[in-house]
């Protein structure tokens, strides 16, 4: 019954995603030919097979995170900053899919680096979990016995926490979000959740727009809103597989 019921459900999923995303992916798909077709027609210097090589080219260099500006490339995906947020998204193993080693030692560090930098991630979300539960439980406490609440104290600590995180970890971020990548408030929590659930589709990754500065501190916060907030959301999913079983 629970298979049956898990493969409903993904079907209930791909049935939804398929009737809201199919009509767009091929709306998309014609507004490109169409306009392949008009710069070949436009442009009559240009061959069909040298164009596709070039946007292929185009497309590899900006999953290495090369784009073009004018007569320039950017670079910075993979200064200290950059790398150190691709650790955190390795370890945490979010794994965007937008950044990845090129080199062949690069790929194997990363190997080494994630099969000893999971489970240390692991037991430090936790540490942060059970200290964020300890926390809560000892105010719960702390309530009982100045107001003599018993049921009431530990009901209310645990809808503070839920909410104090849930404005901390989901409502909050896209604001900072809108204001540093100019992503609509909608894209940046839909951002907060798909990366502190682990999902890490790549769609939307913070830092990434050549067009905008960044300030330094921008990363370095964010990977702790990341580290902070998987240990929220953890707790929050464990609460929900005790009320499913």
């Amino acid at each position: 019954v629970l298979l049956a019921a898990y493969v409903g459900y993904l079907g209930l999923g791909a049935a939804v995603l398929q009737a809201l995303e199919r009509p767009a992916e091929m709306q998309a798909a014609q507004h490109l030919l169409r306009e392949h077709w008009e710069l070949l027609a436009n442009h009559t210097c240009l061959q069909g097979p040298a164009l596709q090589r070039l946007i292929e080219g185009i497309i590899q260099a900006y999953k290495s995170g090369i784009t073009l500006q004018g007569n320039t490339t950017s670079l910075g995906r993979w200064d200290f900053s950059g790398s150190f947020f691709f650790s955190i998204s390795t370890i945490t193993t979010i794994g965007y899919g937008n950044l990845s080693p090129s080199t062949a030692a690069g790929r194997i560090f990363c190997i080494v680096f994630a099969l000893f930098g999971i489970p240390l991630n692991l037991v430090l979300l936790n540490e942060i979990g059970q200290l964020m539960l300890l926390g809560v439980q000892h105010c719960a406490r702390r309530l009982e016995e100045v107001f003599h609440w018993q049921n009431k104290a530990s009901f209310l600590m645990k809808t503070c926490a839920l909410v104090t995180g849930l404005l901390l970890f989901l409502l909050l971020p896209p604001l900072l979000f809108s204001d540093k990548e100019g992503w609509s408030y909608e894209e940046g929590f839909y951002y907060s959740f798909i990366t502190l659930s682990t999902i890490g589709f790549g769609d939307y990754v913070i830092g990434m727009n050549p067009d905008r500065t960044y300030p330094s501190w921008y990363k370095n916060v964010i990977s702790l809103w990341i580290l902070f907030g998987m240990a929220w959301l953890a707790l929050v999913i464990k609460f929900c597989i005790n009320i499913l079983e």
